[in-house]
């Protein structure tokens, strides 16, 4: 197909731009507290991300909506991204740095969620796996995640920027070169976000999935934390995120043929119960290298949880609104369900420590798990068809 070649820069996108990301999710608390920032101020910076994601996503899902593209969004973005980053990390005091951290997380949070639209939508014209494509993501992440670790101990966390950067102008490059999606030729007016508004399966898949979700975000901000609890150290933290995104990668690149034989739901709850046993059994541990060991399950819940229900959510909303039903639901994932994740998180682990923090988290997840049972049920007495 003659469109096929344009695949290659959107893999080199979510390669580069998951690869800043994991400098961020992974390094960016030891920088803070390089700056002299302490645990409750760090704690604070880490929930303007999602504070600023649920601003943002919908606000750049509409934007480009409205205007029938995803390419020049991205573009705007990245270059926001590259901007925002260079004042971010010149900043010293607690509240500069959550000003321009607020301004840096409204221009990076909607890059993945965009990206994962565009590519959702260009596997669908493919008629392809958009797992096949968003493993690029995860690959990214993984590399990120072992050579700007060995990289930041030996040159010092106060050289976190440069590598930033580097993949940040990476995915600008890249950027460049997109194919852009092919949209409706009627324009999105302010009034049709009612229709999400009014969506009442898909208002309900994401309140019922921010019980699972939740978990999901709590683990990326704590199981470093909690690893060390258990005597583990920075080594190993890198180690259990490489195995674990190396896990996602893996179930990126397969999944999409099994969605084929059965109902994207029934891999949604799925996921659900292993989220549920996997925390059990992090709950349970007494060594961080069981949990290093556990970390391949990392794939079999937000790998396919992940893949499930972005596909059952493109499913549920209405083609004119792709890019602001994705971004809704991103802002869900990661930004509502990291600000709870973030705030209870914390509190929890200060207090009682990492194995009760996970026993809260599998039984909310079982909670979620149970919730969605219930919504499928229902959804197939009140309908013969598939959503």
């Amino acid at each position: 197909m003659s469109n096929e070649p344009s695949l290659t820069p959107l893999k080199m996108l979510l390669f580069s731009f998951h690869a800043t990301n994991t400098i961020i999710l992974s390094f960016l608390p030891l920088y803070l507290e390089y700056k002299g920032l302490n645990g409750t101020e760090i704690g604070w910076v880490l929930a303007v991300g999602p504070l600023a994601a649920i601003i943002a996503q919908p606000f750049w899902g509409y934007m480009s909506d409205k205007y029938k593209t995803v390419k020049y969004i991205l573009l705007i973005c990245i270059i926001g991204l590259l901007i925002s980053s260079i004042l971010f990390f010149q900043m010293n005091s607690l509240v500069a740095i959550l000003l321009a951290g607020f301004v840096f997380y409204f221009f990076t949070s909607p890059i993945g969620g965009l990206g994962d639209s565009l590519g959702q939508r260009r596997a669908d014209a493919l008629n392809i796996s958009f797992g096949t494509i968003r493993t690029w993501g995860s690959i990214g992440f993984a590399i990120s995640s072992l050579v700007i670790g060995q990289f930041l101990s030996a040159a010092g966390i106060q050289y976190m920027i440069w590598p930033y950067l580097l993949f940040g102008i990476m995915a600008l490059i890249v950027t460049f070169k997109l194919t852009d999606v092919k949209v409706a030729n009627e324009p999105v007016q302010l009034k049709d976000v009612n229709k999400l508004i009014r969506n009442k399966p898909f208002l309900l898949f994401l309140f019922f999935i921010m019980f699972i979700t939740m978990t999901h975000r709590t683990s990326d901000s704590f199981i470093g934390l909690y690893i060390k609890q258990l005597g583990g150290n920075e080594g190993l933290v890198g180690i259990a995120w490489f195995v674990g995104v190396a896990s996602e990668a893996l179930i990126f690149a397969f999944a999409g043929r099994w969605f084929r034989n059965y109902h994207t739901l029934i891999f949604v709850i799925f996921a659900g119960i292993v989220y549920s046993v996997r925390w059990f059994l992090y709950a349970a541990a007494n060594d961080p290298l069981f949990i290093i060991a556990l970390q391949f399950l990392h794939g079999l819940t937000f790998g396919i949880f992940y893949l499930a229900a972005l596909d059952y959510v493109t499913r549920l909303i209405p083609k004119l609104l792709q890019s602001t039903g994705h971004l809704l639901f991103y802002a869900v994932f990661f930004g509502i369900s990291g600000i709870i994740g973030s705030l209870l998180g914390g509190a929890l682990i200060e207090t009682y420590g990492g194995g009760t923090l996970y026993a809260v988290l599998g039984v909310s997840s079982a909670i979620g798990t149970l919730l969605l049972i219930i919504y499928h049920t229902m959804n197939m007495r009140t309908r013969r068809r598939g959503i």
